[in-house]
């Protein structure tokens, strides 16, 4: 097969039917074509051109090259080049970056076709592609913007700037990425590397009765195949508690279908995958457990040896039935939330390799130093001697945080003494990680004759699947959000997280915050209705302020911005004629007790160059844009000279990159260590002071576990606070026209990244509400196609029409709070809202019947249970 790649002959004499995408990864070396989903066909992060057209690189076998001129980034030349990378730039059109070579071949096609699209016609060239992270908005914007500069045959200059807060800095170290350059972890290639494969569970609940590996071992190719028995130290891991098995041992129990039986290491991943195929597995298969209530139930099987029951949050504060008694006004209803898949683009891939004594692995997960003790845990290696390197990630949203394949790419390389990749297909990522908790809520709230808020009556269940996870945490935050952001003097809420043999839930964006919102919400607007209340008033009279306090029982003492949240958005309320409103409170770091830590190390290598050491991942938020930012603010040094790295041997831990907190601590800790640097800039340059060090920490250490004090004045959940109000506004036909958000971000860093945090958030919190559900049935999934999660595309996203409010906060870095989560906590309760108010159906569950399956909604189970 003849034919031409970026202008160069080539010819190929393999099999027809590989993959094109193969191809040009593997024989050619081009890494900016991405895989995402191969062979699904559905996120569109390995289009390239074929013959003048776009198309999906996954699915293209070679056989249809033939004779044809393919196209990929690489070939662009340099001026286009350069006016795509800028254009995303300037426009802030990236964010974690491994979907957007895909797009830029897909937007460079378009406008050879259409020099001067419409919106509309971006988007609708842009179906192919999904995007988890931008809203898609900033994306069109970008496509636009590089066209219009085509047109005109001008270079869009490389964006500049102070870098000092508040400023549009560009997102760091984001060029390379727009063009594919910079490499992900599927993208290295270690001279000698081996491949590893994993065998799943065939079954979610079933005792391993024997393994038999002969016939993978016999195939060619095959290096080892390992199991548990092969593990040397740690087997069972877990960021909370250690309850989940590296692999499955013969003779236990399966507890989902992502259990992991074996391991093959091969010669190439084809083969490695072929062996898996091989193993055979011997199971006696025993009734899953997928129920929570069921498993709650005296004489369920026991998932675990600890029982079925994870945790149980009780919140009490004041009398909540005598004030339900002497209440005017009460709303009951239950609500469902459903489960959701992260759907971060990048599926995880990780690759160890035999350093010393140890290990080193370059991971992509959410948190390098937790990963670290994890390895050296299962491998029964001293912390010194794994070594972990950030390599920042397409994606996570908290499907990152626990240990997937990190571990068995340490196990294999330790054990063969040889670099060694594992990565999952995207049906294996959706089958392996956690995901989104569904959260079934009987919730009871009170008003006054005045509309003032009484009392709340909450008991939340959360199947948090076959592992812990973060369950208990999840359902924690649950239970201390469950007022929402409003006053509500007494308050009775249980909130229990529950084993199952379903795959894991753990934590994801919101971190069962918006699952309560869209409960609490729900029933506010209720209570409007019933005593004839307006909507906008009732929740500016009871919005939380400063002196007040929330349901954990803590006394705000700075920094509510709720109030200020509403009035940015009364006027577009009070103008629309079908319109959903709601609220917002999420918390910024762990808190609950825990410590809230970060680290950072300043070394100066030269007048060039300036080393920023953290332990945030970096997975298209901006923290390590926020890093610099913070440093150029502090010490008046221009960003060209700051480069930021996380790996274990800077030794600048942090726990996990959760909890929008990772602005606030780095933000912190860089003031922390530029003390000492600016006091020495007084009296010398930054070329006097190459190899010095300034290290800088901030922590919280003052929250208070929830339940465990009753002095009010002593409790202190969170050191910070996000607010927000959201408005979705609805056309004639029950559509979604515009969805307003007003956030209090407390000092906005950068506005660009700002508003990219607000639309990706959004874009995710609409899915949630409309059309996203992660469906099992016996703990199997019914698919684990990504086009099947229901992630809306950039046509089916409306306008998103984003306000910032800022409120400084007491504890952030000049005022700033959390960003990246608050951003979908109150949407799909807006959205709720403005349907109920467009045809007089109150929706119990998630994702919501819109208005072309009228009565649907009122027929749900949810819909009977609450007649």
């Amino acid at each position: 097969m003849e034919f031409t790649l970026n202008g160069a002959p080539k010819a190929y004499r393999g099999d027809p039917e590989l993959p094109l995408l193969t191809y040009l990864r593997e024989y050619e070396g081009i890494i900016s074509p991405k895989d995402g989903c191969a062979p699904q066909a559905a996120c569109g992060c390995c289009a390239v051109e074929l013959n003048g057209r776009a198309v999906l690189s996954c699915v293209i076998p070679m056989k249809k090259v033939q004779g044809g001129e393919v196209l990929t980034i690489e070939g662009l030349g340099a001026e286009k080049q350069e006016i795509f990378a800028n254009a995303f730039l300037e426009k802030g059109g990236i964010q974690c970056g491994f979907c957007i070579p895909g797009m830029v071949m897909q937007g460079k096609v378009l406008l050879d076709h259409s020099p001067d699209p419409s919106r509309e016609e971006v988007e609708k060239a842009l179906t192919p592609h999904l995007c988890r992270c931008t809203g898609y908005k900033k994306i069109v914007n970008a496509i636009l913007y590089a066209g219009e500069a085509l047109r005109e045959h001008k270079p869009i200059p490389k964006p500049g700037g102070d870098g000092k807060v508040g400023s549009r800095l560009a997102k760091y170290d984001s060029h390379d990425t727009v063009l594919g350059r910079r490499p992900y972890v599927d993208d290295i290639k270690i001279e000698g590397m081996l491949h590893g494969a994993l065998k799943f569970s065939d079954h979610p609940r079933a005792k391993v009765l024997a393994i038999d590996t002969s016939q993978a071992e016999k195939l060619p190719g095959v290096a080892r195949i390992v199991t548990a028995k092969d593990v040397p130290g740690e087997r069972y891991t877990g960021l909370i508690v250690p309850d989940w098995p590296l692999m499955v041992a013969i003779g236990e129990e399966t507890r989902y279908v992502g259990d992991v039986l074996a391991g093959v290491i091969a010669e190439s991943e084809t083969i490695a995958r072929r062996a898996v195929e091989l193993i055979r597995v011997q199971y006696a298969v025993l009734e899953p457990l997928t129920d929570p209530e069921e498993a709650l139930k005296s004489g369920a099987p026991q998932i675990h040896p600890r029982g079925n029951l994870l945790s149980e949050t009780v919140l009490r504060r004041g009398e909540a039935e005598k004030a339900l008694q002497e209440a005017a006004f009460i709303s009951r209803g239950v609500y469902w939330t459903q489960t959701i898949e992260h759907g971060f683009m990048e599926p995880e891939c990780c690759i160890a390799l035999p350093a010393a004594e140890g290990v080193k692995v370059f991971s992509q997960g959410q948190g390098v130093y937790e990963d670290q003790k994890a390895i050296a845990a299962i491998l029964n290696l001293p912390l010194d001697q794994v070594e972990v390197e950030l390599v920042p990630n397409g994606g996570g949203f908290g499907g990152k945080e626990d240990l997937s394949v990190q571990g068995h790419a340490a196990l294999h390389a330790l054990l063969l003494q040889k670099p060694v990749k594992v990565r999952l297909t995207r049906d294996e990522s959706i089958r392996m990680h956690p995901k989104r908790h569904p959260l079934r809520m009987d919730y009871t709230l009170a008003c006054d004759k005045n509309g003032k808020l009484t009392a709340l009556k909450a008991n939340i269940i959360g199947d948090t699947g076959a592992y812990a996870s973060v369950g208990m945490k999840v359902l924690e935050r649950a239970a201390g959000h469950a007022a929402g952001a409003y006053l509500v003097p007494h308050v009775d809420v249980v909130s229990r997280a529950v084993y199952t043999n379903n795959i894991p839930n753990g934590a994801m964006r919101g971190f069962g915050v918006n699952q309560v919102t869209f409960a609490v919400e729900s029933c506010i607007d209720d209570l409007c209705a019933q005593g004839g209340f307006d909507r906008w008033q009732f929740r500016y009279d009871n919005a939380l302020k400063e002196g007040d306090m929330t349901s954990t029982g803590q006394i705000l003492q700075g920094g509510v911005g709720v109030r200020r949240t509403l009035l940015a958005l009364k006027e577009q309320f009070y103008a629309a004629k079908y319109a959903g409103i709601a609220c917002g409170i999420k918390n910024t770091g762990i808190g609950n007790g825990m410590v809230d830590e970060g680290r950072v190390k300043i070394v100066i290598e030269s007048a060039q160059k300036v080393l920023i050491h953290h332990g945030w991942t970096e997975m298209g938020q901006g923290c390590h844009t926020m890093a610099v930012q913070f440093f150029c603010q502090e010490t008046g040094l221009p960003p060209g000279i700051v480069e930021v790295r996380v790996e274990t041997p800077a030794n600048a831990p942090a726990g996990m990159t959760t909890a929008s907190r990772a602005t606030s601590l780095i933000g912190n800790a860089v003031i922390d260590a530029c003390a000492g640097l600016k006091k020495d800039l007084q009296n010398a340059s930054l070329a006097d002071l190459a190899g010095k060090i300034y290290e800088g920490r901030w922590a919280c250490d003052w929250t208070t576990k929830p339940g465990k004090e009753t002095d009010p004045g002593s409790i202190q959940t969170h050191y910070s606070y996000s607010y927000a109000t959201q408005l979705a506004v609805l056309d004639e036909a029950g559509q979604i026209e515009t969805l307003y958000a007003a956030h209090d971000a407390g000092r906005i860093i950068n506005p660009t990244l700002f508003e990219g945090q607000i639309e990706g958030s959004l874009h995710m919190g609409l899915g949630y509400a409309i059309s996203e559900n992660f469906e099992q049935e016996k703990g199997v999934p019914k698919s684990t196609r990504l086009r099947k999660c229901g992630i809306l595309r950039a046509k089916e996203t409306p306008e998103l029409v984003v306000i910032g409010v800022e409120v400084p906060d007491p504890h952030g870095p000049y005022g700033a709070k959390g960003v990246g989560e608050i951003g979908l906590v109150p949407t799909a309760a807006a959205v709720a809202n403005a349907l109920f108010r467009y045809d007089g159906v109150r929706r119990y569950k998630l994702p919501l019947e819109m208005p072309g399956k009228r009565g649907a909604a009122e027929k749900s189970p949810a819909a009977v249970e609450n007649k």
